[in-house]
């Protein structure tokens, strides 16, 4: 599908490689917004993260970072078009970026396989592998470009969001909220969202979402989290 239409935008996808996915809707509807009036996502892609949090928070101020070329292409487009042009777009990587401002929150749907097979598609390997993004150089960017009350919030694969829980601890950072997504009632956990921030908290919010019920509809706490954006929901 070139393009994905939700209730308040479209998302064209002719040039980037990763398409929407529900692992981008999912961390785009659950992040906390409340204290974030300054808002930057780390390898924005097609900008569908970016202008979900502009949805939701209008009067915030949304940057989004991106390296690939065919990604920012769509971008671009998304965000010119979209009822909030105002998105502030940076051609680059995080490591390279540069900025006074200070963010009060950082958003990322980061590449997190590790050592798994490279296919032919080197657009696809950037944006799924950590060559191009590694767990410790997010989380350099996101100590070094948000506020002493910064949050980051990510979505990951289960097993990955164990690693990475291991590297924040490495680090002295706190886990604030846990979400952990199950695809329908009984199966393994597959994916965890995660929202983390510079102190320890004394008690973590932890949830657990499934997408589909047994007779594969979806379930009233995903139509409830995600009824904002789907057409047809």
């Amino acid at each position: 599908m070139s393009q994905f239409a939700f209730k308040q935008f479209s998302v064209t996808q002719h040039h980037a490689a990763m398409k929407v996915s529900t692992d981008g809707i999912l961390l785009g509807a659950w992040v906390p917004l409340a204290e974030a009036n300054r808002i930057i996502d780390v390898g924005t892609g097609t900008g569908l993260i970016a202008l979900m949090c502009k949805q939701r928070s209008p009067i915030s101020k949304v940057h989004a970072v991106e390296l690939d070329d065919d990604a920012l292409k769509d971008a671009e487009f998304n965000i010119k078009h979209s009822p909030w042009p105002d998105i502030e777009l940076h051609r680059c990587a995080i490591q390279e970026f540069d900025s006074e401002m200070r963010f009060d929150l950082m958003v990322s749907n980061p590449p997190y396989f590790n050592a798994s097979l490279k296919g032919e598609n080197q657009a696809r390997n950037r944006a799924r592998h950590t060559d191009s993004l590694s767990f410790d150089a997010l989380l350099d960017a996101f100590e070094k470009f948000t506020t002493d009350a910064g949050q980051l919030a990510v979505i990951l694969p289960y097993q990955e969001s164990l690693l990475f829980q291991q590297l924040l601890e490495k680090r002295n950072l706190g886990l604030a909220a846990s979400c952990i997504i199950h695809t329908t009632p009984n199966k393994a956990p597959s994916r965890r969202l995660m929202l983390l921030g510079k102190a320890r908290y004394e008690s973590v919010s932890e949830e657990v979402l499934v997408i589909y019920d047994s007779n594969n509809q979806y379930t009233k706490e995903y139509v409830r989290l995600c009824h904002a954006f789907y057409l047809k929901m």
